[in-house]
């Protein structure tokens, strides 16, 4: 899997870096997600995930996470048609490095930690994971949890 990693904050270290990535390759290959997709992951402060909140889900405040889904169907819109050799574009996962920070701190873990599980968060909702409602809820939170002790990503 193709991951474009953008650090707009200037904030995440190395190891921060590759264990997000990692832990989204790894999840890829649960998943069964085909070799050669891709996905964006882009890590910024509370007030530009606050506006893009505003913007897109009409919710004035800031985030831990966001995901749009390329292959999400609304309505209105084309269905996505893969022909030939081209990639699966799954979409775009946005975090919030100040969010996670407070909610490692809230929730008694490392930073990484909370990053990790934002990511995965952000690409089970990729995925066609939700949590409207218990029944989703359940699987959804099932699967986080299955894929952070199957990596080692603990609470710690």
């Amino acid at each position: 899997m193709e991951i474009d990693m953008i650090d707009e904050t200037s904030r995440l270290t190395d190891e921060q870096w590759e264990e997000i990535k990692d832990l989204l390759i790894f999840t890829a290959g649960k998943e069964g997600i085909q070799v050669g997709a891709e996905l964006s992951v882009t890590f910024v402060e509370n007030e530009k995930i606050q506006e893009i909140n505003r913007e897109y889900r009409d919710k004035d405040r800031p985030t831990d996470v966001i995901s749009f889904a390329m292959e999400e169907m609304g309505e209105g819109e084309i269905e996505i048609n893969y022909g030939g050799d081209a990639p699966r574009i799954l979409g775009d996962i946005i975090i919030s490095i100040q969010k996670a920070e407070e909610q490692a701190e809230e929730y008694g873990h490392s930073v990484k930690r909370e990053l990790g599980f934002l990511a995965l968060h952000g690409l089970l909702h990729l995925l066609g994971y939700d949590h409207e409602n218990e029944v989703d809820e359940k699987v959804m939170f099932d699967k986080q949890k299955e894929i952070l002790d199957a990596y080692g990503l603990t609470r710690s």
